[in-house]
């Protein structure tokens, strides 16, 4: 991801969270020595992002989104292999994230990648809505090998 991205980013993070990071929040990530942000293309267009972090031997996917009209074609499948990918070359052992408890397919996703509930925010959202925290153990099998 780079700044050029940012404007379609934007527009992605709006139409996916009520309540989405700013520009200001991607232009931090995207200058954090610790943060990496991609971007996944669909027909030369981007249709989906995905930020992690990685501290030591845990990861964190700090936000992902793909645009609904490029839903169910393999972009979220992708970002997370991606996110695989770099957490274990980065000696990560564990990879994390946050999902809205109300994101059914978001949790299924996750869930078909191994990732298993650990935890509960409750209220963390707007509108009440809670947060599921979800662990993932990564392995070195976790690598992409294409």
């Amino acid at each position: 991801m780079t700044e050029a991205d940012l404007a379609v980013v934007l527009a992605i993070e709006q139409a996916c969270f009520p309540r989405g990071w700013s520009c200001t929040h991607f232009l931090a990530e995207l200058a954090s020595e610790r943060a990496t942000c991609v971007v996944a293309e669909q027909d030369g267009q981007v249709a989906g992002y995905l930020c992690l972090t990685v501290l030591l031997d845990e990861a964190e996917i700090l936000n992902v989104a793909v645009d609904p009209s490029s839903r169910r074609c393999g972009i979220g499948n992708a970002l997370l292999q991606w996110a695989c990918d770099q957490a274990v070359r980065q000696g990560a052992k564990v990879l994390r994230l946050e999902v809205r408890a109300s994101s059914a397919p978001a949790i299924g996703l996750y869930q078909r990648w191994g990732f298993r509930q650990t935890g509960l925010r409750r209220a963390y959202y707007e509108d009440n809505i809670d947060a599921v925290l979800m662990d993932k153990k990564l392995m070195e099998e976790d690598v992409d090998a294409v």
